[in-house]
């Protein structure tokens, strides 16, 4: 019996299965294509958030080498500049998820993650030990947990008796890979529909994206693809040859629950959406960042399973903020004259300074903030990637987070012990060279240490004093191997900052 089953090898799965298995999970994926070359364009890029996720594993520049960075984003009809966020990354990437996928799964391979081809699960049947994942060959894989990372037609998800809430599809539109008879320069237009666009890509292909005049639930075909097309361009461009064709709808609609019993949900299993703005690829990778030391911490038995409720309680809030983005972005999609002077209207409110930055920090996913309980403003959110001094050889904070391991910063202030998490807690003593900036909210105080989730997320602020650490790190690092000689503070403490929720496990 594997630890962890996961359902979808796409860049949610994949990543998902990397983090367990740096936290000591065995886990196996099961990805019913045969090829990792079968997903073609459907993804076009990662924001901010996410590529410091990748370098938080040290896998950035990977990503980086193959797309290309763009210093803007833009909603309505404004172009709000990336440049001035508080982050090494301060620019989108462009890269097709086809790309994606093969770097993840190839950093995936290189920590041991095996990946099975061509199996399709038909559904999961989960009892007081494990889950059985039924497959379509006959026989079944039995795991103490699985996670549905199996896309927005999710067989784990209906398995599991999860339902998908939120407003139904308004429109849908094709999008394929495909050959064109002669040159084609790149060609787009926005209509009452909303936008269509015909463009080459790096590899000689033209990904196509055309709105429908009417939704439709059927199975795409090339001769509907090549109707738009007429029907926008006055030609179908010489359209053939598909590589790949699909149909989707901006409908949007998000799990009611992340977990059920031994079976979790992330990516595009979890919430549904319209590709606008390009959040489906970065909000499933985070979702798995989050999702992955949690789960290994609680199939090695050093974490109670009550820390997997910390999973919805904290990615929930932040998937519905991105989603209610995709919506807000769709209505500029469409020509139409009211739309159009809702955009002039927003355009005048983001050019006023400074107003832009809370689209910014959404867009980028730079200002998630999980509610850790009260305290210092960099609780519960990403920790900034500033240079260390004091310690050899010199790096900086993200460099710390490559093993995905808990750290604990001790920044100059009172003596810090990690105890009894000694075995799993890297503890470093240094000095920051910079400020503590964050985004929207500026610079904040300067904590006098800090402990980091293996996520990046900042579970326990330092204020010139001890309070809090003991529980904070029972509560995210699981139970301590020995006595801790870190005192314990009340639970009443402002400093505790546990899974919402949970009780932590006292020393």
């Amino acid at each position: 019996m594997h630890d962890v089953a996961v359902i979808g090898g796409g860049p949610t799965g994949l990543m998902l299965a990397g983090e367990l298995r740096l936290a000591g999970a065995d886990v196996v994926v099961l990805e019913r294509r045969d090829s990792q070359d079968l997903v073609g364009s459907r993804g076009g890029g990662i924001h901010a958030r996410t590529i410091e996720l990748l370098d938080q594993r040290g896998i950035a520049d990977r990503f980086l080498a193959e797309g290309t960075t763009i210093t803007a984003v833009t909603f309505g009809g404004t172009r709000l500049s990336l440049a001035g966020l508080p982050t090494r990354h301060p620019y989108t990437l462009a890269l097709f998820q086809n790309r994606i996928e093969r770097l993840l799964l190839a950093w995936a391979q290189e920590v041991g993650v095996p990946v099975r081809r061509g199996v399709e699960v038909e559904g999961a049947v989960q009892d007081d030990d494990g889950v059985d994942v039924l497959l379509r060959a006959g026989d079944r894989v039995r795991a103490r947990y699985v996670v549905g990372a199996d896309g927005g037609r999710s067989v784990v998800r209906r398995a599991a008796g999860i339902d998908l809430v939120g407003p139904d599809a308004t429109r849908t539109t094709l999008i394929a890979d495909v050959q064109v008879d002669g040159d084609l320069q790149r060609t787009g237009t926005v209509d009452e529909r909303g936008p269509h666009g015909l463009h080459r890509t790096d590899d000689g292909t033209v990904r196509a994206v055309l709105t429908e005049a009417a939704p439709s639930t059927d199975e795409p075909t090339l001769d509907d693809l090549r109707r738009g097309l007429v029907e926008v361009f006055g030609t179908d461009f010489g359209v053939r040859d598909p590589t790949w064709l699909s149909r989707f709808t901006d409908a949007t609609r998000q799990a009611a629950s992340y977990r059920a019993g031994r079976v979790l949900l992330a990516g595009d299993a979890a919430h549904v959406h319209s590709p606008t703005g390009g959040q489906g690829i970065g909000l499933g990778l985070q979702d798995a960042v989050n999702l992955g030391w949690k789960l290994g911490q609680v199939v090695r038995g050093v974490s109670d399973d009550a820390l997997l409720d910390s999973y919805h309680a904290e990615r929930h809030p932040a998937g519905a903020r991105a989603l209610g983005y995709t919506m807000a972005q769709s209505l500029f999609q469409r020509a139409d004259p009211r739309q159009e002077a809702l955009r002039d209207l927003l355009d005048a409110v983001l050019a006023v300074d400074g107003a832009g930055a809370p689209v910014t920090g959404l867009v980028t996913g730079l200002d998630v903030a999980y509610d850790l309980g009260e305290g210092h403003p960099l609780l519960g959110r990403r920790v900034p990637d500033l240079d260390l001094a004091g310690i050899a050889p010199a790096a900086r904070v993200f460099e710390l987070l490559h093993p995905a391991r808990p750290v604990l910063l001790e920044l100059g202030g009172p003596p810090l012990d990690v105890g009894a998490w000694a075995d799993r807690v890297r503890h470093v003593r240094a000095t920051t060279t910079g400020p503590w900036v964050l985004p929207v909210l500026g610079e904040v105080p300067a904590p006098s240490g800090v402990l980091v989730r293996p996520d990046g997320h900042v579970a326990w602020v330092g204020e010139g004093a001890t309070d809090g650490l003991a529980e904070a790190l029972s509560a995210w690092c699981g139970r301590p191997y020995r006595r801790s000689r870190i005192g314990v503070c009340g639970m009443s403490s402002s400093r505790y900052s546990g899974p919402s929720g949970a009780k932590p496990n006292r020393p």
